[in-house]
């Protein structure tokens, strides 16, 4: 099991536990483990970096905005991210600097998409989150 986050069993969507020492750890870990719903993330290479800023009303809020802009980026720039380095974590505003590659079908080993993720069953507690994400 990676320590970073685990899966977890949801009837119709999927999530999963993102674990940290702190919130910044948190937030990383989480889009870490997203982003290894979608893909086989040792066979990336974080070649690209790009900086992501993001922010909402609450710290619920800006967790569910992080890991739905990264997955626009995903979308939009098709890039699979494998590092995330949060230098800046308030309850309204996250700042971050991501780094990955472009999906390469060839060299890529890639699972289902995530459409986006939600409030659903989400908790944000001292060493975990709790993030379910739409199929």
């Amino acid at each position: 099991m990676d320590s970073k986050f685990k899966p977890i069993d949801h009837p119709s969507d999927v999530g999963i536990i993102a674990y940290g020492k702190s919130r910044e750890e948190i937030f990383a870990n989480a889009a870490y483990g997203m982003f290894s719903l979608m893909a086989d993330l040792n066979t990336v290479s974080p070649d690209q970096a790009l900086n992501v800023k993001v922010e909402a009303d609450d710290l619920d809020e800006l967790l569910v905005n992080w890991l739905n802009e990264l997955l626009f980026i995903e979308e939009t720039k098709k890039l699979l991210c494998k590092e995330f380095k949060v230098k800046k974590l308030t309850d309204k505003l996250l700042e971050a600097e991501v780094a990955g590659e472009e999906i390469d079908p060839a060299r890529h080993t890639l699972y289902s998409a995530l459409k986006a993720a939600t409030y659903n069953q989400l908790q944000i507690k001292p060493d975990q989150a709790i993030i379910i994400f739409d199929v």
